[in-house]
């Protein structure tokens, strides 16, 4: 096979790969002495990133497409697969306590928590892997799966989601309601149909865009806004961090929305955002890793080492990404 046709599934296995180093090493939920449980993670999130991914280019969709999905499998991966939304005693933490000045009767669970859950899903887990393999492709507008690899992409997907649910069930002993999954599902839906309704952003002559410099320094600073909720919650009111939370996220949408539609706006842009959103996490690493509840010094090698993985690649993505676009 040569090497032009063996790239787009060096570029497909990479995201498979990225999404869960991203959604799981780098933020400190999982220790590198842990890196083998990527063999059951990463058929949920490399295969739902690429999933994801596969789906909007082959319908001509773009970023607004790839981002309301990635908010669908975020309530798909934290409602009916590991229910996290519900469970009040998740992996032994007590999630009821934590999240309770935010509960909202109704839903079952807490405002709060379900910022979080599609802060860190949407952004880190689908959006930032996406953006930053893409940028390695000189062609990033193609599918890189045939109709068999999409498939099996599915199934692989489906399989490990079930797996990690039997599993949740097994270990957790909880089951939502029938209500919650119902609600959820719904929500869901409404989502996906909101990603192939929602058009891209059309250029605007006049609309202007900052260097990719300053995007990513932007990203940079409202992803780390987001991050800093906890910190934000012991100084004030856990509703009014929950609208904090409103206005940082639209203030983030309302500018990249504008960004965008300049013709000045390119894919080191964009890469450049998702590298100021990657650098986010490396420093939230930091901080997680201390409650995983092994040594300190491993806890700090995990960090420096996917620390470092993450600056590499976001050097190597931005050289990539300054290549010219060829045509598909």
């Amino acid at each position: 096979m040569s090497s032009v046709k063996r790239r787009p599934i060096v570029l497909a296995i990479s995201l498979v790969l990225l999404a869960p180093l991203v959604g799981e090493w780098l933020l400190g939920n999982q220790p590198i002495t842990g890196l083998g449980w990527i063999v059951l993670l990463a058929p949920m999130y490399g295969c739902g990133a690429l999933l994801i991914r596969e789906v909007a280019r082959r319908s001509g969709r773009g970023w607004p497409t790839i981002l309301l999905l990635a908010a669908a499998y975020a309530l798909l991966e934290e409602g009916p697969i590991d229910q996290m939304l519900w469970n009040p005693h998740y992996n032994g933490f007590d999630m009821a306590a934590a999240y309770a000045d935010t509960r909202v009767e109704a839903l079952g669970t807490s405002m709060g928590l379900i910022q979080d859950v599609l802060t860190l899903h949407t952004i880190w887990s689908i959006a930032v892997p996406i953006a930053l393999i893409e940028a390695f492709d000189p062609t990033p507008q193609r599918p890189w799966l045939k109709p068999l690899g999409l498939g099996v992409t599915a199934i692989v997907f489906v399989v490990g989601s079930a797996l990690l649910t039997y599993g949740q069930i097994e270990s957790e002993k909880f089951i939502a309601s029938p209500g919650q999954f119902v609600a959820s599902g719904l929500a869901i839906l409404v989502l996906v149909i909101a990603a192939f309704w929602m058009p891209s952003p059309p250029s605007v002559a006049e609309a202007t865009t900052p260097s990719p410099r300053n995007v990513g320094l932007a990203g940079f600073l409202l992803t780390s806004l987001l991050m800093l909720r906890d910190v934000l919650a012991e100084l004030l009111s856990k509703w009014v961090v929950a609208g904090l939370w409103c206005v940082v996220v639209l203030l983030g949408i309302a500018l990249v929305w504008r960004w965008s539609r300049s013709p000045q706006w390119n894919r080191a842009h964009g890469v450049a955002l998702a590298s100021g959103a990657l650098m986010t996490y490396v420093w939230a690493g930091f901080q997680h890793a201390q409650y995983l509840g092994i040594s300190p010094f491993i806890a700090l090698a995990g960090n420096v080492v996917f620390g470092a993985g993450a600056v590499i690649l976001v050097f190597l993505a931005a050289t990539a990404a300054r290549r010219p676009i060829e045509a598909s």
